[in-house]
């Protein structure tokens, strides 16, 4: 068969990419992935360093996963969602098990961006039909990312993703996130947490509790920095949520099996949210699905006769799909056999021990992060913490990048804060490929000096 010249212009449009500098810059075409490690058309040998999009957490090339898809696909490749089949049935179960939760209901789907779509229609269900009709509004914070769709584009707090599709959904509110390194300088971590919790109540009490659905949070912000808030933070948020009556959804996509040295994010903090969503790590990219995950209270609120329309209308074509949930049910099994939880949160403690020697570089402001979900604030001057430019930044990232290290950095969130480098790898790394992230790092910080 003869081969695609791809350094030729193609018909492939790619997503988050200006497609005018492909013709003098061509994207890196990958044809092959093991391990921790993609390989591109030359040969070259690639280490993931943010496991695809943060997603292929037990590593590339899992010929198991490859073969439960198989076989999967030859007894049952697909039923309509309003059936059950055995591997929904069994993740589902699987799920609530991993969440400690003797009760609950799972709702299936394909993607993150679907799975807190789905959410915010349960919770403005859900208080229609337990009598606060009032109630629909939903608080998320500036930085954070919650999906593509037009709602949860709306709940996420990136303005820069947002230019061009203006006007959004109405009813969503934004408060500042926990920012540790940027806090007021007169205020400890625990008051910097006391203080962002504070912003979450005062908004619900000047909104009217009566119209405050739910909050949106993940347990530490990622793609939007890698920000990760005081210890103090999510209990008392829980308490706020609680206290008025707002259901509060906790979004695991990113952080939830294992990604930062928990086997969710929560873990950390001890505090349950009401509603779960995940994706990504839930089948490590190899298909897409994701969840919606609801306390046995909220589903219940949902029973009523034939004729009341009470039930949650709102259907997936691929939700529940048989082969993406018995891949996800082989991927956890492997998440627990091999230990990779445990493993995240070693290799956090050996890439930190590395990072850390460059802490007193001109241009490292901080170096953050839980598991295998790190990252480093770039600024041009430690004193003022004024953000290094993006061009810089960018240099960096595409520094690593001919080093054979792929790593990135936070762009389209917030104007002139784009100065975060992400590392997010397989969580199967090992100290050898964990050198190689640091290594490259290192180097790419000194030749921005120059």
């Amino acid at each position: 068969m003869e081969t695609q010249n791809m350094n030729a212009p193609d018909s492939l449009w790619r997503p988050m990419t200006q497609h005018k500098m492909l013709l003098q810059n061509h994207p890196k075409h990958i044809v092959k992935a093991e391990g921790c490690f993609m390989i591109n058309e030359d040969g070259d040998r690639i280490l993931d360093g943010t496991a695809g999009l943060w997603c292929v957490n037990v590593g590339h090339g899992r010929k198991e996963l490859a073969e439960v898809a198989k076989a999967q696909m030859e007894k049952l490749a697909y039923v309509i969602p309003v059936m059950t089949s055995d591997p929904a049935v069994e993740l589902s179960a699987k799920m609530l098990e991993k969440l400690g939760m003797e009760k609950g209901h799972v709702y299936f789907t394909s993607s993150g961006s679907e799975a807190n779509e789905t959410a915010f229609k349960m919770v403005r269900q859900y208080h229609l039909q337990t009598g606060n009709p009032r109630k629909h509004k939903i608080i998320s914070r500036h930085r954070a990312y919650h999906g593509n769709t037009l709602a949860t584009m709306s709940a996420t707090g990136q303005a820069e993703r947002k230019i061009g599709y203006e006007p959004l959904a109405p009813g969503f509110l934004h408060i500042p996130p926990p920012y540790p390194y940027r806090r007021h300088p007169k205020l400890t971590e625990e008051e910097h947490g006391t203080e962002c919790v504070k912003f979450l109540e005062d908004t619900i009490i000047y909104e009217g509790e009566e119209t405050v659905a739910a909050f949106i949070m993940e347990p530490m912000i990622s793609g939007g920095g890698v920000m990760v808030p005081p210890d103090n933070y999510l209990t008392e948020i829980r308490r706020v949520c609680d206290k008025y009556n707002v259901l509060l959804i906790l979004d695991e996509v990113v952080s939830g099996f294992g990604r930062t040295g928990k086997m969710f994010g929560h873990e950390h903090w001890g505090a349950k949210g009401d509603i779960f969503t995940f994706a990504k790590g839930m089948a490590s990219g190899y298909m897409p699905v994701a969840a919606t995950v609801v306390k046995e209270n909220i589903f219940e609120a949902f029973y009523g006769e034939a004729n009341e329309l009470k039930h949650f209308r709102h259907v997936n074509t691929y939700g529940g799909h048989p082969v993406a949930a018995a891949v996800s049910l082989k991927n956890i099994e492997i998440v627990e056999r091999e230990n990779l939880v445990a493993n995240a949160a070693k290799m956090e403690r050996y890439i930190k021990a590395g990072l850390n020697e460059f802490a007193d570089h001109p241009f490292v402001g901080e170096i953050r992060g839980k598991g295998l979900l790190l990252g480093i604030e770039l600024v041009s001057d430690k004193e003022s913490k004024t953000p290094l430019e993006t061009a810089r930044s960018n240099a960096i990232v595409q520094n690593c990048m001919k080093q054979g290290v792929h790593v990135m950095r936070n762009g389209y969130t917030v104007p002139g804060l784009d100065n975060v480098l992400i590392m997010a790898p397989p969580l199967v790394l090992q100290e050898s490929e964990a050198d190689m992230i640091v290594d490259a790092i290192g180097n790419a910080l000194k030749q921005a000096l120059n």
